[in-house]
Order: structure tokens, then C-alpha cells, then sequence
């Protein structure tokens, strides 16, 4: 029994697809016979057209062959000319059987054409994917029973791509006026792949009438899926974690520049013409799976730029002992000294004078057990080695081991305040000496520097007005006297500089600054806070020990108490933060490790000495001579009148007033060390006099300002606060104490 019609249609193009590998030019009767053989059993126009089609597709191919075998050529080269005779008779099943799967259209080369059907200039490959499309989307005929999806929409600009994967490009084409209605599903359907793997354009964005469209054929190979604990570049990391929206820091790509290990590189993050902006180190530090400490940020010259270094072990983990740069504590010719080590290993410089200039500012911060008390002593032996004068303000007595340094010492908050008005009149005394030009400036430099500036400055310091008017002014006016300010806070609240925008912008312009670690919540470097160059830092976020310090604390040593054991740099992070010199971004460091007291290095020398001047003379009357008036305006303008004005306060019988408040009389009694008599205990009632005081002023302060007003001792005024606080009579916030209500 021979074969049935519908054995004959289909497996007739089969065959012509390896007769000619053998019969060669003889195949064109092949084709001519399975033609004939096709019209005789009565086959549908379309299956007659593919099979011409496919009959001249391999005939060519035959052809070919023959001529390839007979000149002794490679025969794996006379088999591949079947792939497009093959891909023919695929083209052709297609009409009896439905579609032709897309796993089975996976060409061997790729090329490009832009028409339709089956016209030259395509690969055989795309002319089944046009095939495909003609016959059930746009026409310009239709098998039997099928409707198409939208006559006319012609398939141009035919591409096929393959990769790791196998897609077409091309663009949907209808004439002048109409509108492209082919859906993602429709060609979804047509091609048997999932809708996901189909992308039309946007119409908002192309004309109605031609649209793009993209199709895989094959699914992309799956991206490698990242597992916690596994071991991964650092590009497949910051990918994965820092990069996406929820990270870091989004859009971004990493280029490493070092790799030794996955806890060890350094490299660059890069925005496409888009400025990175502020990085929360602790969110960086989490997609990274990294303690914060270990990851060290550096700012480049663009915006869309920013250096990561990460770290195994933190380069500033072991510091730089102080005696190992004695020759570097003096200023160099440019009046830099040193002050520690940046976290890539170079001398961490800042400026305390400028040649032809004058003097620097400075502005330091850091809370408790930053490190800041060592840098100040740290720089008053850099100043005393570099013959700089300084005037010491130190609200909090005795906290500053290297007072011994200075020219001039206030220790404690009147004496503090005394120490302001001296560095004030001395920049008076300079500029009436300095007006004519043949006065050589042969003076030291002078360095005012004023430790815990918060207790002069904020608005609960008894010397709020004059301390913050005095500073104002020598930020201001003191550069070119030869006179600089260090102002150290411990938080870069604007509350701890008065509110002052004056003071913290003029020290920022004339010098230089350093960040430490300061408590939770008080050490963002934005919004009012912010600083030019140290954006996005929360000194918060800076740690008070290294990765790893916590288990060896729980490994205890019960041998006892060793008196002659010295701190370790790796015993805290102390001095661990950022330095911002003038036209450079903030980079961390780590300043000088106290290897041994600041003060035995100077040799036993006499501090630096200021000029012998006026205000120098008159320098005991000068610091108790309040310089504004009650409003806390109308500061002394100029050197004759300050003189004047601490002449008057020298002859008056009276103490001056912030030392006895107006209405507030001390009580009869033995005598004080200060000649102020005292009065005796239990001879009088202190707590009406705490609140006359406290409803009178109506600031907070502190119990030690308290006691200092009243002159009484300090231990005799806490109870008596703690009794009117039961009685709801006062209210304290943070150790500021007021009247209720």
C-alpha cells in the first residue's frame, strides 16, 4: 500500500532535503516530481507554495554539494548546505502540523535583512520567523481556517541575535493613518514563548504605526544566584546588594582597582552622569555584610564618583606612636604640622599658619573618649615646638595635661572667659600697632585655644552673649593679626557654637577641621549641621572599638591590676575620625597615638611668651572686665576704651556683676579665699535663694553655675535641687536645672 496524501505532502520536502547531497543537479527533478505529485493529490495553495520553495532552496544546496564532493571537498562541509534545505522543509511542515518549536530555530550564523517573506537578503533562519509572521499576523494570505492577527502589519528591519540566547528584533510597519493593534500575547502565541520573553515599544514614544519589537526565542540563560556565606566578587556583591534601589547606594557599578581577598580591595563607584550624594556608611556596611569600621569612603573629584576601601583589618587599627614623628610636630614651610595618618597610609597634615598670611583656624570635634583632649595637647606641643604663643581657655578645669604649654591659662569657666577677653584685647592691641606700615610683624603667632567651647558659647552659659560676641569677632578679624582659633566642641550641633552661623563658617573658611566620634544622634554632618566637604558623615556611626575588641573583653584576666600597663591603639578607636583641610574633601584618619605625655617632649623649655604690650601688661584686670553691656551688644570697639573700661573695673569696690547678680547679697560670714564673705551653713535658707536665682534668670544651668552665683559650695546646693525637684518646684533636663512653670 503506498503512501496516503497527507504522508506524501509531509514528508516529500523531507526528502529533498538530503537527495541533494547525492543526486545533485538531478534533484531539480525531484522537485519537479514531488511538485507534480502535490498538485496531482490536490494539496492547498499554501503547502504548493512552500514546497516550490523549498524545492529551489535545495536544489541550490544540492547543487552545491555535488560540486563540493566531486572537487574532493570536506563532506561535513557538503552536510551543513542541508541546514537550509532543512530549515525549508521545516518552513513547509509548518502548514500541515502548526509551528515549528522555538528550540528547533537555532542557526548556525547571524545576519541581518529588512524585508518580509521569504525575499533575499534573509538568512533561511529568518525567513521561518518571517514566515511565521506573514502567515499568521500580517498576511498578505492566510491558511484555511485561520484568521489573521492584523492584516498588513508587516514584519521590517528583521534581525536575528544570538548570544546566549537566540532573539529577533524588528519593527511592526502599517501604512500612513493606521494603528499597530498586535498585542505581546499575539506574538507570543504565534512564536509558543512565554509573554515575558515578548517587548513591544512604548506607543507614547514611536508613531502609531510602527512600533518595536523584540522577542527571545529562547529563555535568557538564568543570572547566578548569590548565597549568603558564599564567597563572591566584590562586583557580584555590589550588584546584588548596594547597587539595587534598597541599597546604599543605588544605580551605581563598582570597578576594583586591588583585590586581596573578599575582605581587602578598594575600587570606585560610578553614577552615569548622576552625583552619588550622601552614603550611610552603616546601610553600606550592612549590604556588604561588613563591620561600618571596616569600610573607609574617600570622595573623588566628581560627584559621580566615590572610593571604597574595605578593609579585613583596618589600616589605622595599630596607629602611629607620637615619639616615631617628633620631627614632624614642628610647622613645615608651608604651615602644615603633623597630626596623624589617613587611612591609606600618608601623613595626615593640618594647617596652623600661612605664610605671608597669618595664622589658621581650626575646628575639632569629638564627645567623650574620642580622642579629642590628646589631639589638643597634641597640637599645643606642635605649637610650642614651632614657637606659636597660645592662650588656653578651659571651661572644664584640669581636663588638658599640656596646659603647662601655654602663655596664658584659663582653667575653669570664669577663668576661661578671662582668657577670651585677653586673646580679644590682644587682637585690639595688634591692630593699633599694626596701622602703620613700618611696624614689622615680628610677634609670634598665637593660637587661642578654647577646649569644651559649648559651656561659653550655648545659650546656657552664663557668658552666652560675650562669649559668643568675642568669637565672632576673632573668627573674623584675627587671620591677619597673626592670631588663630582651635575651637573644640563635642558635637557639631549649631547649639553648641551659640547658633552662631558666623562662627562655625569663618572657622571652616580660615582653616582647617577634625571630626571624631561623637554620641548617638548628635553627629550628623547634614541639614543645619551640614559641612562642605564632609557630606553625609554621621560621627555616630564611628565605633568606640575595633571589630573583634568585645570577645577580648569577655576573656578575663584575674591576675589582677597592672598599674604600669599602657593603652594599646588597640585597645579603642580613640582619635579615629575625618580631617578637612581647605579645597579638599573629608578623609578619614586616626591622629597620633599618646605613646608618651606631649608635654615630656618639649624639653623642659618655658612656654612660647606673647610680645610685651598693652593688653599683655594689663592682662589680670583685662580678664575680669566684662566687654558688652547687659543686652550682651555694644562689644568694646577699641583698645582705649577696653583699657579704660578694666582701669574702672580695678578701682571699683564692688566685685563686678556676673559675680554677684543684682539682688542676690551674700550673707555675712568668714571670709572666702577671694576676700567675698560666705555665708555659714545653717544659718541660712538656700533653697528660696535657688529659686529667686533660677526665676530671676530664667536659663537653665547647671548646679555648679548655680553654686558659683550664689556662692555657695556646690555639695551644699545638689540636695537642696533634689528636695525643690520632689516638690516639683524646679525641672531638670540633661543636668540643666529651672524653675517650674
Amino acid at each position: 500500500m503506498g503512501p496516503t496524501r497527507a504522508q506524501f505532502v509531509q514528508y516529500a520536502p523531507a526528502a529533498l532535503a538530503v537527495v541533494p547531497l547525492v543526486a545533485g543537479p538531478w534533484s531539480a527533478l525531484a522537485a519537479a516530481a514531488a511538485g507534480a505529485g502535490a498538485w496531482a493529490v490536490g494539496a492547498s495553495a499554501p503547502v504548493l507554495r512552500s514546497l516550490i520553495a523549498c524545492g529551489l532552496t535545495t536544489t541550490g544546496c544540492g547543487i552545491a554539494a555535488s560540486e563540493l564532493l566531486a572537487a574532493g571537498g570536506n563532506p561535513l562541509i557538503a552536510l551543513g548546505l542541508a541546514v537550509p534545505a532543512g530549515a525549508a522543509a521545516l518552513a513547509h511542515h509548518r502548514n500541515l502540523t502548526g509551528h515549528t518549536p522555538a528550540a528547533a530555530l537555532t542557526p548556525a550564523t547571524t545576519t541581518q535583512g529588512a524585508a518580509t517573506g521569504t525575499g533575499t537578503g534573509l538568512s533561511s533562519q529568518e525567513q521561518v520567523i518571517a514566515a511565521f509572521w506573514a502567515e499568521f499576523i500580517s498576511g498578505p494570505t492566510q491558511t484555511e481556517g485561520r484568521k489573521l492577527i492584523q492584516p498588513g502589519a508587516a514584519l521590517e528591519q528583521l534581525a536575528l541575535q544570538i548570544d546566549s540566547h537566540v532573539a529577533f528584533t524588528g519593527i511592526i510597519t502599517l501604512p500612513p493613518g493606521q494603528q499597530v493593534k498586535v498585542r505581546e500575547v499575539d506574538i507570543a502565541s504565534v512564536y509558543k514563548v512565554p509573554v515575558s520573553q515578548v517587548e513591544l515599544g512604548d506607543p507614547k514614544h514611536y508613531a502609531p504605526n510602527a512600533l518595536p519589537v523584540t522577542v527571545q526565542l529562547t529563555a535568557p540563560a538564568a543570572q547566578p544566584q548569590i548565597t549568603a556565606g558564599t564567597p563572591t566578587t566584590p562586583e557580584e556583591l555590589w550588584a546584588s546588594y548596594v547597587a539595587v534601589p534598597e541599597g546604599a547606594m543605588p544605580g551605581t557599578t563598582l570597578t576594583v582597582t586591588r583585590y586581596d581577598g573578599p575582605k581587602d580591595w578598594e575600587g570606585i563607584a560610578t553614577r552615569d552622569r548622576r552625583a552619588i550624594g550622601s552614603v550611610n556608611l552603616q546601610d553600606l556596611a550592612g549590604n556588604l555584610d561588613l563591620e561600618t569600621i571596616q569600610i573607609a569612603l574617600s570622595p573623588g573629584d566628581k560627584p559621580s564618583q566615590m572610593g571604597i576601601r574595605v578593609m579585613k583589618e583596618h589600616a589605622l587599627m595599630h596607629g602611629t606612636m607620637l615619639s616615631s614623628v617628633l620631627d614632624e610636630l614642628s610647622m613645615d614651610s608651608r604651615g602644615y604640622v603633623r597630626a596623624g595618618t589617613y587611612v591609606d597610609s600618608r601623613p595626615a597634615l593640618l594647617p596652623l599658619a600661612q605664610p605671608g598670611s597669618g595664622a589658621r583656624h581650626l575646628y575639632l570635634v569629638g564627645g567623650s573618649r574620642s580622642g579629642k583632649s590628646g589631639l589638643l595637647e597634641q597640637i599645643l606641643l606642635s605649637a610650642h615646638r614651632s614657637g606659636i604663643a597660645v592662650i588656653l581657655a578651659s571651661p572644664q578645669a584640669g581636663t588638658i595635661a599640656g596646659a603647662s604649654l601655654s602663655a596664658y591659662l584659663g582653667d575653669g569657666l570664669d577663668e576661661a572667659m578671662g582668657a577670651l577677653r585677653l586673646a580679644y584685647a590682644m587682637m585690639l592691641d595688634r591692630e593699633a600697632r599694626y596701622r602703620s606700615p613700618a611696624f614689622p610683624f615680628t610677634d609670634p603667632l598665637v593660637l587661642v585655644v578654647i577646649d569644651e567651647a559649648h559651656m561659653l558659647l550655648s545659650a546656657s552659659s552664663p557668658y552666652h552673649l560675650e562669649a559668643k560676641a568675642i568669637v565672632e569677632q576673632l573668627t573674623r578679624r584675627s587671620l591677619k593679626r597673626g592670631i588663630g582659633v582651635v575651637l573644640a566642641t563635642q558635637t557639631p550641633l549649631a547649639e553648641d557654637l551659640g547658633n552662631s552661623t558666623v562662627i562655625r563658617s569663618q572657622l571652616l573658611i580660615g582653616g582647617g577641621a577634625v571630626f571624631l566620634r561623637c554620641a548617638r544622634g548628635q553627629g550628623n554632618l547634614v541639614g543645619a549641621n551640614a559641612v562642605e566637604g564632609a557630606e553625609g558623615i554621621d560621627l555616630s556611626m564611628i565605633p568606640s572599638q575595633w571589630p573583634g575588641q568585645y570577645a577580648k573583653v569577655a576573656d578575663r584576666d584575674m591576675s589582677g591590676l597592672a598599674t604600669e600597663v599602657a593603652a594599646a591603639p588597640e585597645d579603642g578607636t580613640f582619635g579615629l575620625g575625618y580631617l578637612l583641610t581647605p579645597g579638599s574633601q573629608a578623609v578619614q584618619f586616626r591622629s597620633l597615638h599618646l605613646d608618651v605625655p606631649p608635654v615630656s617632649l618639649a624639653g623642659g623649655e618655658p612656654p612660647v611668651g606673647i610680645e610685651d604690650c598693652d593688653a599683655w601688661r594689663e592682662r589680670e584686670a583685662i580678664s575680669q572686665t566684662p566687654m558688652v553691656d547687659k543686652r550682651g551688644k555694644n562689644l568694646v570697639g577699641s583698645l582705649a576704651d577696653l583699657l579704660a573700661a578694666a582701669e574702672g573695673a580695678a578701682s571699683a569696690q564692688e566685685p563686678a556683676a556676673h559675680h554677684n547678680p543684682a539682688g542676690l547679697h551674700a550673707v555675712p560670714g568668714p571670709a572666702r579665699s577671694g576676700g567675698t564673705p560666705a555665708a555659714p551653713e545653717g544659718q541660712e535658707l538656700i533653697k528660696p535663694r535657688i529659686l529667686e536665682l533660677l526665676q530671676e534668670h530664667s536659663i537653665p544651668m547647671t548646679a555648679e553655675t548655680i553654686a558659683r552665683k550664689l556662692e555657695i559650695p556646690a555639695t551644699r546646693v545638689k540636695p537642696r535641687l533634689s528636695e525643690l525637684k520632689k516638690r516639683g518646684e524646679v525641672t531638670n533636663e540633661n543636668g540643666l536645672w529651672k524653675a517650674a512653670g
